[in-house]
């Protein structure tokens, strides 16, 4: 009998490991790979065909090494590639593996959140022009009212290590300015970007404190449990030895290690890969 293979988790660079580090500390006991596309990065301001075959080029890496389990862990990759991935590149590929994403999980509790019935999203370019927040949220809650706000500077402070000093504050405020203006009912924000949780506490600074300010981190994670709770079949397919490992498509692996044990809450220690002409 096959022992089965890792869960995989994929990010277009660092960002995605916010999210990994809850699937991990919620899902304990599991083989994981993390994937950083960090030689492509940023998926943001791409085009959906680019971004389409950067991410499923990572994907079918990922099934090489064995994961039965993707888990596209950027909002922009799940906004932009993981329904053409879904429909057309997975049938065609005839496989019984399986990739998620980050979007739907969230959508289907969000609206729980909030009193007023009026939520901010704040994302990348390429998330927020994708309208895929829009459409989702109005499945599960077509009470809501969603406003969104791009927010393309703080990807860059925060790769830069620029987040936490007090240069990113004129920024910070500057976009929650232009998302609050929208409407003055919203209580809560949405970080629809895996970045943005390093600048949590500076964003809860600059609002009310009646505003809430949601992570997507353990609701991806807790999505996943259930996932796996009503698929046995994927479950068992998954190893459990407890092993991490991290790969990124940057070659300067130490530069790597650095932003991603922030990231992570914890050392990583990273190995090379090069993905182009891989599949």
């Amino acid at each position: 009998m096959l022992s089965g293979g890792p869960i995989g988790v994929f990010d277009s660079g660092i960002g995605g490991l916010t999210v990994f580090r809850s699937i991990a500390k919620q899902i304990p006991g599991y083989d994981y790979l993390y994937l950083g596309d960090n030689g492509r990065a940023p998926y943001g301001n791409r085009s959906f065909k680019t971004i389409h075959q950067y991410t499923w080029e990572c994907v079918q890496w990922m099934f090489k090494q064995g994961c039965p389990l993707v888990i596209l862990a950027c909002n922009t990759a799940s906004a932009k590639a993981l329904r053409t991935i879904q429909q057309q590149d997975m049938p065609a590929l005839q496989t019984n593996n399986r990739v998620l994403g980050v979007i739907r999980p969230t959508a289907e509790v969000i609206g729980n959140y909030t009193k007023s019935k009026n939520i901010g999203v704040l994302g990348t370019k390429g998330t927020v022009q994708s309208g895929s927040y829009l459409l989702e949220i109005e499945h599960f809650f077509p009470e809501l009212k969603v406003y969104q706000q791009a927010c393309p500077l703080w990807v860059p402070l925060i790769e830069n290590g620029e987040y936490n000093k007090p240069g990113a504050d004129y920024y910070v405020q500057l976009y929650l300015d232009q998302l609050m203006q929208q409407s003055p009912d919203i209580d809560t924000i949405l970080l629809a970007c895996t970045h943005y949780p390093l600048l949590q506490e500076k964003i809860k600074a600059h609002l009310p404190a009646n505003v809430n300010v949601v992570a997507q981190g353990d609701i991806v994670a807790a999505s996943l449990v259930d996932y796996l709770q009503r698929h046995p079949e994927m479950e068992q397919r998954l190893s459990k030895q407890g092993n991490l490992h991290f790969y990124t498509t940057i070659d300067d692996t130490p530069d790597f290690d650095h932003h991603a044990s922030q990231f992570f809450g914890k050392e990583v220690k990273s190995e090379f890969v090069d993905i182009r002409g891989r599949c």
